[in-house]
């Protein structure tokens, strides 16, 4: 990924996974990606969804809120892993209840969810940049908002659907077989693994990352980054490394045979005070066929290297800013809203709005509106889906590469409330629709 104004770069992935609620009713520092149980009336008027074309199953596949996750607000897929070029299914292993995050770049998955014999066959990603020998397996420390995930780097065919992704690499998440190095622990924040894949039924198994890159860290090619990719020598000995860009965990959809461009989230609009489950549409390319046409005036805002655009809050200018499914809520910092733990509680819900525009300039701004209610009231209905739910963030890791340090920059992620109700587009870097080049986000 490219820097911030040539200073300043997203940790590593990006900003969603971590700003999660696990289970309904919460309050703060919750860690898990987005969540699942609130209910939420807007005091704005909700555009309606608009008709759908008929659902194409060559690039389709449902996409689900609701409680099986074990928070609110939480989209996921299935996704079946196999090892790379397995002659048959009886090798592979169907995965549901992975989150789907147009935040963050790449599939990780619990170890829980893997079956040993499965693990086994999975292939080791090994050739980091500064291991000499060139065969110690590359394990990651990957960096989200509200905390980190440590495991190593596997090749595996993946199938979302009908679309196949052959032999990329993934991360196998807490499989325990690596000492967690201290620079992880010290800058990462909370050990999101443990919650991953141990819930039963109710279980969040990992994260599908779909957003505006092909690979999670331009930065890692040429930096060692604190709290990155690591080759592991030992079990006890992992040291910090670059990694080339293919040795990286990457975005599936990149690489699809066709539909490769990007995704188009669509889910209905919510009645008000919630919803206990909605079903929508994870769509595979733009502008590619019939289904995945954007609209005839459609709102776009172009990303920068980082999936990153600029928010107008109340006078402020918050340049690191996103449009992320895989985060739960409205995130940003007003400290005028009253808060319960880490959501906001207003007394009434509140009409806010907020401009977006592309960092460069280049774009026209776009104000949109949005709702803010009481969280704890909202959620106390157990349901799965809530369109008005918020939580404070008070800044977002990102790189220095100045000072080979990580810093903390304000943020403002537009969750997944604001994608009820519309078709979101999220378009890849090095692409095209018709005569807009990627990366963009479009709704």
């Amino acid at each position: 990924m490219k820097t911030l104004n040539n200073t300043l770069g997203i940790a590593l992935l990006s900003v969603s996974v971590v700003l999660s609620a696990c289970g309904g009713g919460g309050s703060g520092n919750s860690t898990s990606n987005s969540g699942i149980n609130w209910p939420a009336s807007a005091s704005w008027p909700v555009t309606p969804t608009p008709p759908s074309p008929p659902v194409d199953a060559s690039n389709t596949v449902p996409i689900v809120v609701d409680t099986s996750m074990a928070g609110v607000n939480q989209p996921s897929v299935t996704v079946t892993l196999c090892p790379p070029g397995a002659a048959d299914n009886s090798q592979c292993v169907t995965v549901k209840n992975m989150l789907v995050d147009t935040g963050s770049v790449g599939v990780r998955v619990a170890s829980s969810a893997l079956p040993s014999a499965l693990k086994a066959q999975l292939l080791t990603q090994a050739g980091a940049t500064d291991d000499t020998v060139g065969s110690a397996p590359i394990v990651q420390c990957a960096l989200f908002a509200s905390g980190y995930v440590w495991g190593p780097v596997k090749r595996a065919d993946v199938t979302i659907g009908s679309k196949k992704a052959s032999n990329i690499p993934i991360q196998v998440i807490g499989d325990g077989g690596y000492t967690t190095p201290a620079d992880c622990i010290s800058r990462g924040g909370p050990n999101l693994s443990p919650l991953l894949g141990s819930n039963g039924s109710r279980a969040f198994n990992g994260i599908v990352g779909i957003g505006h890159s092909v690979r999670d860290s331009s930065a890692a090619v040429k930096s060692l980054i604190p709290a990155g990719y690591y080759y592991c020598s030992s079990t006890n000995s992992c040291t910090s490394t670059r990694m080339p860009l293919a040795k990286q965990v990457m975005n599936p959809v990149a690489a699809f045979a066709t539909n490769n461009n990007g995704t188009i989230i669509r889910l209905p609009a919510l009645p008000a005070g919630g919803q206990a489950s909605v079903t929508g549409q994870l769509i595979f390319g733009v502008g590619t066929q019939s289904n995945n046409a954007l609209p005839t005036n459609p709102n776009i805002v172009p990303v920068d290297g980082n999936g990153f655009f600029t928010t107008q809050y109340q006078g402020r200018v918050i340049i690191n800013s996103a449009i992320d499914s895989g985060t739960n809520g409205y995130a940003f910092s007003d400290s005028t809203i009253p808060t319960t733990g880490e959501w906001y509680a207003p007394s009434s819900v509140l009409g806010l709005s907020a401009t977006m525009e592309a960092t460069n300039g280049t774009s026209k701004p776009i104000m949109v509106p949005f709702s803010i209610g009481n969280a704890g009231n909202v959620m106390s209905s157990g349901y799965a889906a809530y369109d008005n739910v918020g939580m404070y963030l008070s800044s977002l890791p990102v790189y220095d590469v100045i000072s080979n340090n990580m810093l903390s920059e304000e943020g403002f992620l537009w969750g997944l409330p604001f994608f009820y109700g519309r078709s979101v587009y999220t378009v890849l870097e090095n692409t095209k629709v018709g005569s807009q080049a990627g990366p963009f986000v479009a709704f």
